[in-house]
């Protein structure tokens, strides 16, 4: 549905200091897809989501939609191409001097359609975001989530195939948040839109994408699934990123005692990784029945990615040290991740 390869954006003037924004992108979204793209600011997220419909000209590399070269048509095809791309924004970009009604019709206003079938979808949207008794309020009246269901419409007007979302929920609060994700979620289950979003959120990506990739200096650090991500996280940045909504931090309270303790070589302390199936199985008593290992779990949590059961606990094991080995390797083999703590 998408593709990036190569895609490269300097800025700067000949004989001046070059600014690489995007360096060597890679990327493809598959149709129906909800893609995250998360990075701190100045990681190059605004100017990769502006290069797919090319309000930002990549300097070099290619841009491929349904299989279509975009660097590659001329001014006329571009602009057909790009009615297939709808855009909603942080600010919104609602014109305050029009209604909402005359708002969402823009584009199709623009396009010189029929009265009646601008009534028709404009109508049939309002009604879809649940706006549909706001169509003559300004948008001075309206609040910050209603703003943003208004760009959502606007955005679907012209019946698009991709929606990009450049920090779409940046501005609301977290149930505000929810409700727009769920409304995003709702457009891609009915519409079958592909939506790609960038964000400096984690739990955006948590909550609504099916998968991510990691952006710092202009480069994708790493890309995946947003369960491996999570789980499996292979960078520093990105472990931040996870930091941020998993609260995996270890607490000092137990952080002393697991140092006092390893010092003591009583034992030894794991972080334990359960995703899927796994989650719901009694392994750690199961270990501990099958070894001569006593298990303590000292810090943990269990939670939710895309409808994936995922735990994080660190665990204390105490024994014989080859027990401990044995204990550790039969759990690899059911499937959990186990990382000594440091």
């Amino acid at each position: 549905m998408i593709v990036l390869e190569d895609v490269n954006k300097e800025f700067g003037k000949k004989n001046e200091k070059k600014v690489y924004a995007l360096q060597n992108i890679n990327l493809s979204i598959n149709k129906g897809e909800i893609f995250g793209v998360v990075g701190f600011s100045g990681a190059g997220k605004s100017t990769l989501i502006r290069s797919v419909n090319l309000l930002e000209r990549p300097t070099s590399g290619k841009v491929l939609i349904n299989n279509i070269d975009m660097m590659a048509l001329p001014p006329k095809e571009l602009r057909k191409q790009r009615k297939k791309i709808g855009m909603i924004f942080q600010q919104y970009n609602l014109l305050h001097a029009k209604n909402i009604f005359q708002n969402v019709a823009m584009p199709l206003v623009l396009e010189k359609r029929p009265k009646a079938e601008i009534e028709k979808r404009v109508t049939e949207l309002l009604a879809f975001v649940g706006l549909e008794d706001r169509a003559n309020h300004f948008p001075e009246q309206l609040s910050g989530g209603q703003k943003q269901r208004v760009g959502i419409a606007r955005a679907l007007a012209t019946n698009p195939d991709i929606l990009l979302c450049d920090e779409a929920t940046s501005a609301l609060d977290p149930s505000t948040t929810e409700a727009v994700l769920e409304l995003l979620r709702k457009v891609r289950d009915e519409f079958g839109v592909t939506i790609l979003m960038i964000t400096h959120e984690m739990n955006v990506i948590k909550d609504i994408c099916d998968r991510v990739a990691v952006m710092e200096n202009g480069i994708v650090v790493e890309q995946g699934s947003v369960i491996d991500v999570f789980t499996e996280p292979k960078t520093e940045i990105t472990e931040s990123f996870v930091r941020t909504v998993l609260n995996s931090e270890i607490p000092k309270s137990i952080r002393a005692i697991i140092e006092s303790q390893s010092k003591a070589g009583d034992s030894r302390f794991y972080r334990v990784i359960f995703k899927g199936h796994s989650t719901g199985s009694p392994l750690l008593s199961e270990t501990a029945k099958k070894f001569a290992v006593d298990i303590n779990v000292v810090h943990g949590m269990i939670t939710e990615l895309q409808d994936i059961p995922f735990g994080n606990l660190v665990v204390n094991f105490s024994g014989e040290q080859s027990e401990i080995d044995n204990a550790i390797q039969y759990m690899k083999s059911r499937n959990v991740v186990i990382r000594q703590v440091d």
